[in-house]
């Protein structure tokens, strides 16, 4: 994601392609950036559906030492979590130089996504949807900290840090205490309030595949 700052590069992925997005210093009238952006998307989403860059000439191919880069994705059973541990009094300095000013001190000012809160909403007029009361697993809040946060540097926080963070975000949802380790063993016992909330999709078309290479 970039940040929205004017004539910003940034590079982004879809899938297995990389994508870059060179500066620019073009400046759009009212209602220009709708459509343009309208365009972008289906351009790219048509040629992300292909998955054939070379054809489209966007992007390239990832290369092995990208993709491993990019660590093991952590699924609600928790394989793949590297070693490591934190407190969530260890993630408060961590969340309030690194998360504060998007998600709020306590996680419920914004701007951005609410984070705590919200538990008991989903079935009222208003549903909050926040990590404590919508994720049914801490271990995929672990897997998108550590990929997507912070917003201005994706994946710079080492895995302490990332446990750190997972920890204070439970601990402001009422889900862990303070002093709670929260570790590669610890994280996957976490009972999140909406961890019966979803169901297996029943459509025959949707099955577990096995990555690719197995």
């Amino acid at each position: 994601m970039s940040s929205g700052f004017p004539g910003e590069a940034s590079a982004w992925k879809t899938g297995l392609v990389i994508f870059q997005q060179p500066a620019s210093g073009v400046r759009h009238t009212t209602g220009v950036p709708v459509a343009i952006g309208v365009f972008m998307l289906a351009m790219v989403c048509a040629g992300v559906a292909a998955a054939q860059p070379t054809r489209t000439g966007l992007g390239r191919p990832a290369t092995p030492v990208e993709i491993e880069s990019w660590g093991p994705i952590i699924g609600p059973d928790g394989a793949g979590l590297p070693p490591g541990r934190a407190t969530a009094a260890d993630g408060r300095p961590v969340y309030q130089r690194r998360c504060a000013r998007c998600h709020g001190l306590t996680g419920r000012e914004g701007p951005d996504t609410r984070l705590a809160g919200g538990q008991g909403s989903l079935e009222g007029d208003q549903p909050q949807k926040t990590v404590g009361s919508y994720w049914p697993a801490a271990t995929t809040l672990w897997d998108y900290v550590n990929r997507a946060m912070p917003f201005d540097r994706p994946g710079g926080l080492t895995a302490d840090e990332v446990y750190a963070t997972v920890a204070y975000v439970l601990y402001l949802n009422d889900i862990v205490a303070i002093d709670d380790p929260i570790g590669a063993a610890t994280l996957p016992a976490v009972e999140m309030p909406n961890r019966d909330g979803f169901v297996t999709d029943p459509r025959p078309d949707i099955a577990p595949t096995a990555p690719p290479g197995l």
